[in-house]
């Protein structure tokens, strides 16, 4: 099988290609991207070593050159992981996002329905539904409605509407999966456990938006990766929230981190809360539970394993 894997050197889209090319030796990963400042460059060197990988350094945005790399490979699959996802840059700076996100994703499904794609897969977040207060017990399914905060999650929101309208009109294979806020390697250093590591061991405050009591539920990058492509190969056309019902307050798990670096406590800095800025967005995953997937990764040693390799490479 032939999978077009887009931001191939981001965070999560490298891990799930190295997950496939570790797992379907016969399967070939046809690896996209156009190398912004979050993409690895570490990353991308590991998957260069696999046999069955081609890449290229392309935009999204690019009609032309994404449909040479389409008539080339004639690909199985389709799963799009290239995206602006970093919600202060959207708040500051919503072009790029709607362009990237929004554009770059119509590239791909226009492309994906030219040549052919048995499955295009989309890439969300649970953030496409908004926020919970935290204290409630209720849960976002995949029928919630969208009700996004920032530029960043309405980009996302639109793409999934687009990817949607996709399979309507035109009959393409679409799925969607939004997941919670992944933590694992290769993650840029902007993002909230990298980050919180880097001012840890600098002996810098932990800089932290409002009073720190943001809820998040924590998604393994590998756990992620099982579901996505549990979804791909065994799932319904649709959409899939996946989840790992492990919810850190983020004042907590900056102590948590602190404890795994050897520190005693944690210097935290309160800084004016975030425009918009959700409280908590637990989502339900009974669906992609149902088809037999359950998150098995135990956060205790898989964050140890996370700030360590981030130690290594301050």
């Amino acid at each position: 099988m032939k999978i077009v894997i887009t931001g191939c050197a981001g965070f999560i889209g490298s891990a799930f290609a190295d997950y496939i090319l570790r797992k379907y030796p016969a399967d070939s990963v046809i690896g996209i991207d156009c190398m912004t400042y979050a993409a690895s460059e570490s990353a991308l060197k590991s998957l260069k070593c696999y046999e069955k990988f081609t890449f290229s350094k392309v935009n999204i945005c690019d009609k032309e050159a994404i449909e040479r790399i389409f008539a080339e490979h004639i690909p199985d699959i389709l799963i799009n992981f290239a995206a602006e996802s970093h919600v202060d840059r959207s708040i500051s700076s919503s072009r790029t996002f709607v362009e990237t996100n929004v554009l770059g994703t119509q590239v791909l499904l226009d492309a994906s329905v030219k040549y052919g794609v048995r499955r295009f897969h989309q890439i969300s977040t649970d953030e496409v539904y908004g926020d919970m207060p935290v204290d409630t017990a209720e849960s976002f399914t995949e029928i919630s409605p969208l009700n996004p905060s920032s530029p960043y999650s309405a980009s996302k929101a639109a793409a999934d509407l687009l990817a949607l309208s996709y399979m309507r009109t035109h009959g393409l294979p679409v799925s969607v999966s939004r997941s919670s806020n992944n933590y694992g390697i290769h993650q840029h250093r902007e993002k909230l456990i990298p980050m919180c590591i880097s001012q840890i061991l600098s002996d810098m405050p932990v800089t932290l938006y409002g009073d720190g009591t943001n809820m998040r539920d924590w998604l393994y990058t590998k756990d992620h990766c099982r579901a996505i492509d549990l979804i791909i190969r065994a799932g319904e056309c649709g959409i899939y929230n996946i989840g790992a019902d492990n919810e850190w307050s983020n004042i907590d798990l900056v102590r948590k981190i602190a404890l795994l670096l050897g520190r005693s406590y944690a210097k935290i800095q309160f800084v004016e809360d975030r425009k918009g800025h959700d409280r908590r967005y637990p989502i339900d995953s009974s669906k992609i539970k149902s088809l037999g997937w359950q998150p098995k990764a135990d956060f205790e040693r898989e964050l140890k394993a996370t700030v360590e390799w981030y130690r290594g490479r301050r």
